[in-house]
């Protein structure tokens, strides 16, 4: 297992990160899994035997269960706090019935905080992130409340999920001016079949040093190479019944074409061809991977374990390639004057 630095902080996370969505299966989330106490707590002793040190899950997961379980889990097995790096989020609805029970409101984010750790059995969140944006409550009144928290010494680090680059850059700009603590990753869907995120996201993160954690990696189970184009997949799969994330569905079967060859040739899965492609982009600091049986964990275990060619990235980067979009095509000409340096005969 590596190890890379969470944007411009000195932590070190693994590059695989143990999602937990499929933990709990309350409510909506027994589309994601079901999984209880036991089989949590041996996905959790594989992750951290394989070397994964960074754990993710999310307070509105089977809402609550998800870090019940995972927090139980810790206890179980004994691992070492100070060996772990645990994040949570907070955002979405918690309580249908109370009016305050969603969003990141300052009443609604400390008390989420608070509900957390209880359930986590932890006295402090290393990453806390913002699960998505709240169109009502001002950025400010956010922001403030996150920075009291990494203060109380609740919360060590800041992060934020799906949001657009703008927003990313409106919240770093706030934290600068009111010298807050500022947010040090970004959570975001990206797959081979869904690079959307290259156009904007990717050049802020790289410019603003931010780590990225990508979540569904293989696209809902879409990049395990399990679906074709005339039927709509094994049964009991996820996809079968919640076709989520978008997806380019024709792009998405060339990818999957493409990479059946190589995962042939390294003697490996397609699921694991595509988190290795993602393991070699130089913006991604840690792919979630979330598995609802040990057979699917294990294999996704092993992706850290592929390295893939420069020529089979340069393959797979063609045929999933973005079609051109402005102003992306029209930056690339403007930036061809200054690919070659002047020069006087």
């Amino acid at each position: 297992m590596r190890y890379r630095l969470l944007g411009q902080t000195g932590l070190y996370v693994s590059e695989l990160c143990l999602g937990t969505m499929t933990y709990g299966g309350a409510g909506f989330w027994a589309t994601m899994g079901g999984l209880k106490q036991d089989a949590v707590n041996d996905q959790v002793k594989r992750a951290f035997d394989a070397g994964i040190n960074f754990i993710d899950t999310a307070n509105v997961y089977s809402f609550g269960a998800s870090e019940s379980l995972v927090g139980q889990s810790l206890k179980d097995l004994g691992l070492p706090r100070d060996e772990l790096v645990v994040a949570t989020k907070a955002t979405g609805i918690m309580h249908e019935q109370q009016a305050n029970g969603r969003g990141q409101s300052r009443y609604h984010l400390m008390n989420a905080l608070d509900a957390s750790l209880k359930r986590l059995q932890l006295d402090h969140i290393d990453l806390y992130q913002l699960h998505g944006f709240d169109p009502l409550t001002p950025l400010e009144e956010s922001l403030a409340a996150l920075n009291d928290m990494v203060r109380s010494g609740k919360v060590r680090y800041l992060g934020l999920c799906n949001m657009a680059a703008w927003q990313v850059m409106k919240a770093l700009a706030i934290a600068k001016e009111r010298n807050w603590t500022r947010f040090e990753s970004v959570q975001a869907y990206y797959t081979i079949a869904g690079r959307d995120l290259e156009r904007e996201l990717v050049p802020c993160i790289a410019d603003q040093k931010l780590g990225l954690m990508v979540w569904s990696p293989l696209a809902g189970g879409f990049l395990t190479g399990k679906f074709k184009p005339d039927d709509k997949g094994p049964e009991g799969t996820r996809r079968a019944s919640f076709d989520f994330p978008v997806v380019d569905k024709p792009r998405a079967y060339r990818c999957v074409e493409a990479m059946r060859p190589i995962a042939k040739a390294h003697g490996v899965s397609i699921a694991q061809v595509a988190l290795a492609w993602l393991l070699a982009k130089p913006a991604v600091t840690t792919v979630i991977i979330g598995a609802r049986t040990t057979e699917q964990l294990q294999d996704n275990l092993a992706s850290s374990k592929v390295t893939l060619s420069a020529a089979e990235v340069a393959s797979l980067d063609e045929v999933s390639q973005l079609p051109p979009e402005y102003p992306g095509w029209m930056l690339a000409m403007q930036g061809g004057y200054r690919a070659k340096p002047p020069s006087r005969d």
